[in-house]
């Protein structure tokens, strides 16, 4: 690959091949503006192309402009070797295995377009035709399909016969028989690559009495920017933040209005300051997305064109005239971008901003992105607590991958004890035969009695469906590719590399590979396609629980990662750019808290972690609490390993004072009122572990707090971890904050 994929494109790209091997014709990818859709489209592609041969993916676009061409461009750019089309190059050449053809659907269905008239070249109905008589399948992508889903659309689409359709975008309608991939937001902020939060009207009033909508706004936005220029300038990056100023349609008297104010303020066309984005006016757009492009305000109107990207945009003022105008989110998700696919550390720099007096506007915004949509304030330490020092714990960069063997023997400990397996490996076959493990030198697939299939090895997943199923031979070059197909999809949902789990299974399933020991079966190479392929969903479970086992050993054996770990002094920041939800009944001021006018309406805040910082405000015995950041290098971390070896890092949600000693709490999801865990962190065990190693190393206390619904109380667990609410190992919080 290219280039390094985040861990939830990687999932998101194994969802999608799980998608395609499911009876659904609609699959549904939403992933919002700024996670990479494009990259893990193309990648997701690449894969599919290499595991099925005599596929032609249709890559439809809208818009009157070029984004098939930018999504071609994209392609090229990402995957090496790749024979990307356009729907001139299909005139010419037709449709071959493997090929990735970008065509706007819109073109197709213009009167004036040649493609489809009769004529002396073959039309694009006749491609098709032949594609057909070639054995080839089509398999159709409709990027941003919220603008492509029309009769027209299905037009186009029906020409091609196909049996998939992936739909992306960050904006989806609604498809109830389809399977749905999203992209989680929360993931692609945790990643960097999109804001962490949209601030609302920040500095402005409740009640503020405005003359001038255009001078009040434009200015707090003017204000925005020079302080964002000059952040950035204080970290050394040469980034020059754009304002969107978005007008009504059809108002030429605002255009004039704010095109006026910029111009008494220095900032016109002329002197490249001021760029322009509308129906026939077009002005200093050329690199208007790189970094340090000139221009520092882009006026547009209410509809962007579809694709364009300015990741500096920073600050979106959206004007209004007498009437209330449509909300959409991809208005919202031109600033979302960050301008390096990184976030600074610097609350100012990660977050973007919004002025608006559009009421109706604002209320869409926060329904849309919810808790991502807030209000915001500086808040400063108490200079009593400027001393408070704590040591954090980063990955250096010198870590350059995940170990091979500490995988190998995550998986094969999770075998050995969950199933009972050693080192014969004749018994081994007849353990996992016993626990469902289909062996067999055939393919099989499962067949619904309306004779659907299913999919192989998932049988299981049909409880309610009286099943039988039809199998094949094994064909070492159909079932290999389908093998690579597999093997990437169960790699991808655990951060692992298509070659090191290959490696992996082969040491431990096929014969004469390891000679180390450590073996589980001795099979031949085309036996491991079968097992893969027939045992899939159970060899799925397995590499995803293993990389969150609980290995003691590797845990308390620091060594296996103390040379990735760099250690550096950590005081609590002494602003804190504080958000929280404006329209929350409760707006009380939390005293304990580090910061003067910490609000009990502080978001984004987890149910466990409002419960949390409500108990220690009432509680006597804490002195103060501290809100840790969860990503940054300027917040309090600390780090771990996962069973496969890789490094990672964690933030405690809290630093606490209780008479007078520092407690670090990581604050969890409880326990129902049946005592059943609601915890969804897998890696809860071994951040445990790493929690309480790093107490006892600076003699400080702590622990993880979770509610018990059934009491109502708050508990904590400082010595050994436990799932079991009923076990000793939970004490009631309010006996030990006391």
């Amino acid at each position: 690959m290219g280039i390094q994929l985040a861990e939830f494109q990687l999932r998101a790209i194994a969802d999608l091949f799980d998608a395609m091997g499911s009876d659904k014709k609609e699959i549904i990818l939403k992933s919002c503006t700024g996670s990479g859709k494009t990259i893990i489209l193309t990648h997701f592609m690449d894969e599919y192309l290499k595991s099925f041969s005599n596929t032609v993916f249709i890559w439809l676009t809208p818009g009157k402009g070029d984004l098939e061409e930018q999504s071609k461009k994209k392609m090229d750019k990402y995957i090496y070797g790749s024979h990307t089309k356009t729907l001139a190059d299909v005139m010419i050449a037709g449709f071959e295995s493997g090929d990735v053809c970008f065509i706007n659907w819109e073109i197709l269905n213009k009167k004036s377009n040649n493609a489809l008239k009769e004529g002396e070249r073959t039309n694009f109905l006749e491609h098709i035709e032949r594609a057909f008589d070639s054995d080839l399948c089509f398999k159709i992508i409709v990027d941003e399909s919220h603008e492509g889903d029309t009769i027209k659309g299905k037009e186009i689409i029906d020409y091609f016969k196909t049996d998939k359709i992936i739909r992306a975008s960050a904006t989806p309608k609604t498809y109830t028989d389809a399977v749905w991939v999203t992209v989680p937001e929360a993931e692609v902020i945790a990643a960097g690559l999109i804001k962490k939060v949209l601030v609302i009207n920040e500095g402005i009033k409740q009640g503020d009495e405005v003359e001038d909508q255009i001078d009040y706004l434009l200015t707090k936005a003017l204000e925005k920017q020079r302080k964002l220029y000059a952040a950035f300038a204080q970290k050394g990056a040469s980034i020059n933040p754009l304002i969107v100023v978005q007008l009504p349609n059809k108002n030429d008297v605002l255009l004039d209005n704010v095109e006026r104010w910029f111009a008494e303020r220095h900032i016109t066309y002329e002197n490249g300051l001021l760029a322009v984005r509308l129906s026939g006016k077009y002005e200093n757009l050329d690199d208007i997305d790189a970094p340090y492009a000139a221009p520092i305000t882009i006026i547009i109107k209410q509809a962007i064109a579809t694709g364009w990207d300015c990741p500096r945009a920073h600050i979106l003022v959206k004007l209004r005239d007498h009437m209330s105008e449509t909300f959409e989110i991809q208005t919202i998700g031109r600033i979302r971008r960050m301008p390096e696919q990184k976030h600074y550390d610097t609350p100012l720099l990660d977050s973007c901003y919004l002025f608006t007096l559009d009421e109706k506007f604002t209320e869409s915004v926060r329904q849309s992105l919810g808790k991502g949509a807030l209000e915001a304030a500086a808040l400063y330490l108490r200079e009593e607590l400027k001393s408070i020092k704590l040591v954090s714990e980063q990955v250096s960069s010198i870590f350059s991958g995940r170990d091979q063997r500490e995988a190998l023997k995550a998986i094969y400990t999770y075998f050995m004890r969950h199933y009972n397996i050693d080192t014969r490996t004749i018994e081994n076959k007849k353990r996992l035969e016993a626990s469902g493990f289909l062996f067999s030198d055939f393919i099989r697939q499962y067949v619904a009695e309306e004779s659907s299939i299913i999919t192989a090895g998932e049988s299981s997943s049909f409880k309610d469906i009286n099943t039988t199923y039809i199998q094949e031979s094994i064909n070492t070059h159909k079932h290999g590719q389908e093998y690579h197909h597999i093997v990437f999809e169960i790699a991808a949902k655990v951060g692992l590399k298509y070659e090191t789990l290959n490696a992996i299974f082969r040491r431990l399933f096929v014969r004469g590979v390891s000679r180390n020991g450590g073996q589980i079966l001795l099979l031949e190479n085309r036996q491991l396609y079968a097992f893969v392929l027939n045992n899939r969903e159970r060899l799925k479970n397995i590499v995803r629980e293993a990389s969150a086992e609980l290995i003691t050993q590797l845990m308390l054996d620091l060594k296996t990662i103390s040379d990735t770990i760099s250690k550096k002094d950590f005081w609590i920041p002494r602003e804190c750019y504080f958000t929280y939800d404006a329209t929350e009944k409760a707006q009380r001021v939390y005293a304990k808290n580090v910061y003067k006018g910490y609000l009990s309406s502080a978001a984004p805040r987890s149910d466990p972690e409002k419960m949390f910082e409500k108990f220690c405000e009432s509680t006597e015995s804490v002195d103060w609490i501290y809100k840790n950041g969860d990503k940054g290098s300027e917040f309090f971390s600390i780090v771990y390993a996962d069973a496969f070896g890789k490094p990672r890092v964690f933030f405690p949600d809290y630093v606490v004072s209780v008479n007078g000693e520092i407690w670090i709490i990581e604050t969890k999801g409880g326990f129902d009122k049946y005592g059943n865990s609601q915890d969804i962190d897998k890696f809860s065990p071994l951040k445990f572990i790493a929690l309480r190693n790093y107490l006892e190393r600076y003699s400080l206390k702590g622990g993880f707090v979770r509610a018990d619904k059934k009491s109502g109380e708050l508990c904590i667990c400082s010595e050994e971890y436990s799932d079991d609410i009923s076990s000793t190992a939970w004490l009631l919080l309010s006996d030990i904050f006391k």
